[in-house]
């Protein structure tokens, strides 16, 4: 098998990932009321087997996201080897941070059902020392990979071509808090997995370009 079909796959497995993720979280967070603001309103209702679907799906979902990764790191290596593998050491990192955080979302939502926020005080805030701050590593990490991504898809010497600079995550998740500002009725359902979405676009844009590259 050519290189360029393994990185192709991988391109796939990294899509995979951010379907099966987002599949999971969606189930695990999407509120028809759209109380994310803050807090934990939007998980109030959510049913004990929902949330269990949801946590598999994204736990064993999740993990191929460093996959994916890879496949990003084989796509910008031709600008510069080093600054690509420091930036799936970074990603890589961040989403292990982030199946922590999301395998330990449906007993959150536990907490929130049959405990109720009020009484729950405590118990919540030991959960955001030890959960929540391991999502602004994931989130850190976005940002880390997205500031090479653009820097070296700008040099026009990846395998992409320099437009492909505006599809980086952290850009593309902004976008999906855009919609869900200007469009409510669309961005209700996006905003309970938008770096799945942005993650899925870009795999997309990145997996036909694989497919061109030239061994």
């Amino acid at each position: 098998m050519e290189q360029k079909q393994y990185i192709t796959i991988a391109g796939v497995m990294g899509l995979i990932a951010a379907i099966l993720t987002g599949t999971g979280e969606f189930l695990l967070h999407f509120d028809p009321l759209g109380r994310y603001e803050g807090g934990y309103e939007f998980m109030v209702g959510i049913s004990e087997n929902r949330s269990t679907l949801g946590h598999y799906f994204a736990v064993l979902g999740a993990p191929f996201y460093i996959v994916g990764v890879w496949h990003l790191m084989k796509m910008l290596e031709p600008a510069n080897a080093k600054a690509a593998k420091v930036a799936f050491a970074i990603m890589a990192y961040g989403f292990v941070e982030g199946v922590i955080w999301i395998s330990s979302r449906a007993s959150i939502s536990a907490i929130i059902n049959d405990i109720g926020i009020e009484n729950a005080t405590d118990l919540i805030r030991l959960y955001e020392v030890r959960y929540e701050n391991l999502l602004q590593i994931t989130r850190l990490a976005v940002l880390g990979l997205s500031i090479i991504f653009v820097w070296l898809v700008l040099t026009g010497r990846t395998h992409y071509p320099k437009w492909a600079a505006i599809f980086n995550p952290i850009l593309l998740i902004l976008a999906c808090f855009a919609v869900w500002i200007i469009v409510p009725t669309v961005g209700n359902y996006i905003m309970p997995i938008a770096l799945n979405v942005s993650f899925g676009i870009l795999f997309i844009i990145s997996i036909y370009h694989s497919t061109k590259i030239s061994e």
